[in-house]
C-alpha cells in the first residue's frame, strides 16, 4: 500500500466533501501505520466535523504528540476546543500555531474569534487586526473583528467590518446576520430587516436568522409576520425553550390568549424547573381571565424564585381579579419588599386599595404621599422652566398622555372629545404609551394633529419631546392604572398640568396642578385639601363623555315579563365584589324571594366566594347565574337578561354602570364619601334618576324592593333609558368638549396671570 498516494486520495475526498470515504481511507493509513500523524490529524478533523469532538481531542493530540511541529494541528485543535468550551485551553492552541508560522491569518483569525468569546476585547481586536493586515480578502475576520467591535459598541466600525466582509464574499450568510444585529442596534431596522431577509434568501431555514427578523419585525409592530417566523422555527426546533416563550409573548401582543396558553405549557413542561416559563403561563391565564390558576403559577415561580418581584406583583393583580383584595395588598407590599423601587407594584398597590371597602381615603391619601415622596419628588432636580409664551389669547397645545388610546373604558370616553376639539382655538398632541395598537388607535390618530408613540421611550426623554413640542397644557389619562407614565409629569415639562379620565380620583402628585371632576363627584365647598394634591376643577354636568361607539345593539323588552321573576345583575370587573356588597345584595334577594341575580365572574373561586356570602345571607346558589367575561358586544347583550342592575362600593361601576342605562337597565347605587364611590351619583344624577340613590344599605334594598315590583315602571324605564341618556349632559359630547375646554382656557388663564 503506498501511503502518500492513499493519503492524497483521502485528503482529496475529504475536501470534496465526502467524509466517508475520506475517513475509510484514513483509518486504512493507520491499520498499516498507527503512527502516520496526518492521517491521525485529519481522521480528528472529520471527527470534530461529526459532531464526535471528544474522539476529535485524541486523535488530533495524538498527531500533535508525533509531529509537534504541525501548525495547522494545533490550529485545529483549538476549534475542537473551542466547541467543547474549553476557551482557555483553545487560546493556548491558537498561540502555539502562530509561535509555529506567525504570519498565518487564520490562526490570527481563530484567535481573535476565541479571545472575543472569553470577553478580553483589546486582545481580540488586536489579533483579528493582525489578520485583516496580513489578508485582507479573509471575509471570516472582517466578519469576527466586526463583533468584536460591536461587543466594544464601535458600531460604526462594526458595521464597515460587516460591510466589507460582504463586498468579499456576497453569500456570507453571518456576515448578513451580524450586519442586521448591528443595524437593529443602532435603530436602523427597515435595513436590518434587509439583510436577514438576504440571509434567509440564501440559507431558508437559519436558526438565528429566522429569530432576528421575528425580533425585527415585532420592533415595527408587524406582529403577524413575526409570528409565522417563529413558527417556522419551532418547525425545526420544537423544542426550543426560548422560541417558545417569544412566540407565546408575540401572541399575546395581538391579543391570542387562546393561542398562546397552549405554547407557554408547552414551555413549562420542558424545564419545570423555570419561574420565567410559570410566569408566563401565568400571565397569559390571567389575561384569558383564568386567575385561580394564574394565581398558582405565579406562586410556583416565586418558589422558584423567591426574588421574583414580577412575579409577586403579577400575584396580586390576580388575585385583585378573583376579589381577595387583602392577598393582593399583601402580594404587591410582598414585591416592594423584594424591589423597594419596584414603581408598578407600587401604582398597583394604591390603585387596589380604591377598591377595599375598609380602607378609608385619609390611609389612601396618607399613601399616595408616601408614592409621590418615594418616585416623584426626586426628579424635582429634573424640572426646568417652561419658557411658554403667555399670552391669554392664543391657540393653546394640549398634549394628552395616555396608554388607552385604543378600545378601553377610557379611550371610548376620550375618543368624543378628540374629535371635537376646537381646532382654531387648541393644537391636539396625543403621547400614545399605547402596546397593542387597534382599530381604535387610529381614530385618535386622525383626531390629533400630531401623534407621537413614546412605548419604549424613557420618562425623561418623553418630557424632553414634550418640552420641544411647547405642550401648554399637559393631561394624564391614567392616573395610577397600568401603564401609566405619570413620572414623565414629574418632570413638569408642561407648564400647566392635570389629570382626568381614568378614573375620578387623584395621582398624589404635586407637580400636577389640577384634577377634574364634576359637582357630584366632588360637592363644591367641601374641603379635600387633605385628600387630594391637586385643586379641583370641576365640569358642570359630567365626568364622563359616553359614547358606545357604532355598536348597533337595541334594549329589549323586560325580561320579567318573560320570565316571571325579577332578575337583579351586576357586569362590573369582579374586583369591584366584596362581603360588604354581597351582604347588602343578600337582603336585596331575601327581601324578593322569586328574584334572581346575574353576575360577571371568572370560574372558581371567586364564585365560590359569592355563593358563600350569598348562603350566609340566607340566599340559595340557585337563585345566581354567573357569566364570564367576554367581547364587548356579548357582555352587552348580557343586559338583555337583566331587568334592575345593582351598584358595587366603595368603587362603582363607571362605564359599565353606563352600559346597562344605554341597554335600558336602571341602576342602583348608594352615595359613598369618595368620587370613585359616588360615580352612581353623578350619571343618575345626570339622568334625573336621583330616585334610584340610597343613603344607605337599608334604604338601597328598600328602593330595589320597590323598583322590582313597580313593573309598569321598569318597562317605561327600559323604553325610555336610552333615549334619556342619549338627551344627557353624558353624551352631549359637543358641549362636553366645549366645557372641558372652558376649564383649560380658565387653568390657563391662572397661569398666565401675574
Amino acid at each position: 500500500m503506498n501511503s502518500h498516494s492513499t493519503f492524497d486520495a483521502a485528503l482529496a475526498h475529504h475536501r470534496a466533501g465526502r467524509l466517508h470515504e475520506a475517513e475509510t481511507l484514513y483509518r486504512q493509513i493507520l491499520a498499516a501505520n498507527p503512527h502516520h500523524a496526518d492521517a491521525l490529524h485529519m481522521l480528528g478533523v472529520i471527527a470534530h466535523q461529526s459532531g464526535e469532538d471528544n474522539a476529535a481531542r485524541e486523535l488530533i493530540a495524538r498527531s500533535i504528540a508525533l509531529r509537534p511541529g504541525s501548525p495547522d494541528a494545533y490550529g485545529n485543535l483549538g476549534l475542537v476546543l473551542q466547541s467543547l468550551g474549553e476557551w482557555d485551553n483553545a487560546i493556548k492552541c491558537y498561540r502555539q500555531a502562530l509561535i509555529l508560522a506567525p504570519n498565518q491569518a487564520e490562526f490570527h483569525n481563530r484567535l481573535g474569534s476565541a479571545l472575543k468569546s472569553t470577553g478580553k476585547l483589546d486582545a481580540a481586536i488586536d489579533a483579528l487586526q493582525t489578520a485583516v493586515r496580513l489578508d485582507p480578502n479573509l471575509p471570516p475576520a472582517h466578519n469576527n473583528l466586526g463583533n468584536a467591535y460591536q461587543a466594544q459598541h464601535r458600531r460604526e466600525e462594526a458595521l464597515e467590518s460587516y460591510r466589507r466582509a460582504l463586498s468579499l464574499r456576497s453569500d456570507y450568510v453571518e456576515a448578513m446576520n451580524n450586519l442586521g444585529n448591528c443595524l437593529r442596534e443602532s435603530g436602523t431596522i427597515a435595513e436590518a430587516i434587509h439583510w436577514y431577509r438576504e440571509g434567509l434568501a440564501l440559507r431558508p431555514n437559519h436558526p438565528e436568522l429566522l429569530t432576528h427578523l421575528a425580533d425585527a419585525l415585532e420592533e415595527k409592530g408587524r406582529l403577524a409576520e413575526a409570528i409565522d417566523l417563529r413558527r417556522r422555527f419551532l418547525s425545526l426546533k420544537p423544542d426550543d425553550f426560548h422560541a417558545l416563550i417569544r412566540l407565546g409573548n408575540a401572541l399575546m401582543k395581538v391579543g391570542g390568549v387562546d393561542d398562546a396558553l397552549p405554547v407557554y405549557a408547552r414551555a413549562a413542561s420542558l424545564d419545570a424547573t423555570s419561574a420565567v416559563a410559570q410566569f408566563d403561563l401565568g400571565c397569559a391565564l390571567r389575561a384569558a381571565a383564568r386567575p385561580d390558576e394564574a394565581i398558582t403559577c405565579f406562586r410556583q415561580a416565586l418558589a422558584l424564585e423567591p426574588t421574583f418581584a414580577a412575579a409577586a406583583n403579577n400575584l396580586g393583580s390576580a388575585l385583585k381579579d378573583a376579589g381577595q383584595l387583602d392577598q393582593a395588598l399583601s402580594a404587591f407590599a410582598q414585591a416592594l419588599s423584594i424591589q423597594p423601587d419596584y414603581r408598578e407594584a407600587d401604582d398597583n398597590l394604591v390603585y387596589a386599595q380604591l377598591f377595599h371597602p375598609a380602607i378609608d381615603r385619609a390611609r389612601q391619601a396618607a399613601e399616595l404621599r408616601r408614592w409621590n415622596h418615594r418616585y416623584a419628588k426626586p426628579l424635582a432636580v429634573e424640572i426646568h422652566p417652561c419658557n411658554a409664551d403667555r399670552s391669554l389669547n392664543r391657540r393653546l397645545r394640549i398634549g394628552y398622555v395616555s396608554p388607552d388610546f385604543r378600545d378601553h373604558v377610557v379611550g371610548r370616553n376620550v375618543l368624543p372629545v378628540l374629535t371635537r376639539h376646537d381646532r382654531s382655538r387648541f393644537q391636539v398632541f396625543c403621547y400614545a404609551n399605547v402596546e397593542s395598537p387597534d382599530a381604535l388607535t387610529n381614530r385618535f390618530r386622525y383626531a390629533s394633529h400630531a401623534w407621537r408613540y413614546i412605548t419604549g421611550f424613557s420618562d425623561a426623554d418623553t418630557a424632553e419631546m414634550i418640552r420641544r413640542d411647547r405642550i401648554d397644557i399637559l393631561v394624564d389619562l391614567a392616573l395610577h392604572m397600568a401603564h401609566n407614565r405619570l413620572l414623565i409629569f414629574a418632570r413638569k415639562p408642561a407648564p400647566v398640568q392635570m389629570t382626568w379620565a381614568g378614573y375620578p380620583g387623584t395621582t398624589g402628585m404635586d407637580t400636577i396642578d389640577y384634577r377634574i371632576s364634576d359637582p357630584h363627584l366632588d360637592p363644591p365647598g367641601a374641603d379635600d385639601s387633605e385628600f387630594y394634591a391637586e385643586k379641583t376643577l370641576r365640569l358642570p354636568h359630567s365626568f364622563w363623555c359616553y359614547d358606545p361607539l357604532e355598536i348597533d345593539l337595541p334594549a329589549n323588552e323586560l325580561p320579567a315579563d318573560e320570565a316571571g321573576l325579577i332578575t337583579f345583575g351586576c357586569l362590573n370587573n369582579f374586583c369591584k365584589l366584596n362581603l360588604p356588597a354581597l351582604a347588602i345584595w343578600s337582603d336585596l334577594l331575601r327581601a324578593i324571594p322569586s328574584s334572581r341575580i346575574r353576575i360577571l365572574a371568572p370560574e372558581g373561586s371567586a364564585r365560590q366566594c359569592v355563593i358563600d356570602a350569598l348562603r350566609a345571607g340566607g340566599v340559595d346558589s340557585a337563585r345566581v347565574a354567573f357569566h364570564s367575561p367576554r367581547p364587548r358586544v356579548d357582555y352587552l347583550r348580557l343586559y338583555h337578561q337583566i331587568d334592575i342592575c345593582l351598584d358595587t362600593f366603595p368603587y362603582n361601576g363607571h362605564t359599565t354602570s353606563l352600559d346597562a342605562l344605554w341597554m335600558g337597565v336602571p341602576l342602583l347605587t348608594i352615595a359613598g364619601d369618595s368620587p370613585v364611590a359616588r360615580a352612581g351619583v353623578s350619571q343618575l344624577t345626570n339622568l334625573g334618576l336621583t330616585e334610584l340613590i340610597a343613603d344607605s344599605g337599608e334604604q338601597f334594598v328598600k328602593i330595589g324592593v320597590n323598583l322590582a315590583a313597580d313593573q309598569g315602571r321598569l318597562r317605561l324605564l327600559r323604553q325610555t333609558l336610552r333615549q334619556r341618556l342619549s338627551a344627557s349632559p353624558v353624551m352631549d359630547a359637543a358641549r362636553f368638549t366645549a366645557d372641558l375646554e372652558a376649564i383649560y382656557i380658565e387653568a390657563w388663564r391662572r397661569y398666565c396671570a401675574p
